[in-house]
């Protein structure tokens, strides 16, 4: 009679089911354009409801096995909250304990659920911004380098490469087989910058023309996740490859949330950076010259009920 199997660990099977996300179409696209095609990856479906599921999961899994958390050291990072949300339940579920650094305007929904997975919060004044989250983050781990690993997502290779062989590869073979043909067009946009390097270095690697254009915020009152790139003082994460931008779209909060509102009765409940990408993609289309285009749904919209975006006017 043979054995039963063991049991898989959770870390294991949180880990199979990061990635290979569905491609949905967006119809609105069709007020623009009567020729363009909007496909964008739903990333809500990965167990830690984001995109951000997999430059963690791949960042975590070589950490584990280059030895980083050997004697107890804690992982160590900045994040505005999924990033955190996905480093704060992939550690739970294998091993290794998990300290966040987050602005204090992330929403409660974000810091409730990094909490629950047992993590540590280093909240910041919100008025100081992301970028002084990272800094303090970066002192941490500095003057405390025997308790903490800094993973650093703004500067890991692993972040963009978990985009360059899982986003950019599945998105030209979906969009292949939805539409036949390669994506002519791409919008993301740069909270790390690993989405749209790693993407868009694989999307480039099939077609050279592919117009790759990064929606950007305004700097206040801001869309969470996103940078405005540009400003005096901004720090531009060290992977982000900025030549593989061809255009900039600005995108206001406002547009994004208004964009978020029209794309939930459709079944697409996303929060406000996938708002702003597909308003830019939008905009993009409506120009006419190009007929596939790809975007990104990076997250969830129940993440922001607290902050009033789904409230009626």
């Amino acid at each position: 009679m043979k054995p039963e199997p063991l049991p898989e660990r959770a870390g294991e099977t949180l880990l199979a089911r990061v990635g290979a996300t569905p491609l949905v179409e967006i119809p609105l696209v069709r007020e623009v354009s009567v020729e363009a095609r909007l496909f964008a990856k739903l990333e809500s479906v990965n167990p830690g409801g984001s995109v951000k599921d997999r430059p963690v999961a791949r960042m975590l899994v070589e950490a584990i096995a280059a030895g980083r958390f050997a004697n107890g050291r804690r992982l160590l990072d900045s994040s505005s909250g999924n990033a955190g949300i996905s480093y704060a339940m992939l550690g739970a579920a294998l091993g290794v304990p998990v300290t966040i650094v987050v602005p204090g305007n992330a929403s409660e929904e974000r810091l409730s659920r990094i909490a629950a997975h047992g993590a540590e919060l280093v909240i910041t004044d919100p008025i100081e911004g992301y970028d002084f989250a990272l800094r303090e983050a970066r002192r941490l781990a500095d003057e405390h380098p025997e308790r903490y690993w800094y993973c650093d997502q703004y500067s890991n290779p692993d972040n963009w490469r978990a985009h360059y062989d899982g986003t950019g590869t599945e998105i030209l073979a979906q969009v292949r087989e939805q539409a036949g043909t390669l994506p002519d067009a791409f919008v993301a946009g740069v909270g790390t910058g690993g989405t749209l390097t790693g993407a868009g270095r694989r999307l480039r690697e099939s077609r050279a023309d592919v117009h790759i254009a990064a929606a950007i915020p305004e700097t206040f009152p801001g869309i969470e996740g996103l940078k405005p790139l540009g400003h005096p003082g901004d720090l531009v994460p060290a992977i982000l490859d900025e030549s593989l931008i061809d255009e900039r779209i600005p995108v206001t909060l406002d547009e994004a949330v208004a964009m978020c509102r029209r794309l939930a009765p459709l079944g697409l409940f996303v929060g406000p950076s996938s708002g702003a990408f597909v308003h830019a993609a939008l905009r993009l289309a409506a120009r006419g010259a190009h007929q596939t285009i790809v975007t990104v749904l990076s997250d969830t919209g129940e993440r922001y009920v607290s902050t009033g975006m789904w409230t009626k006017d």
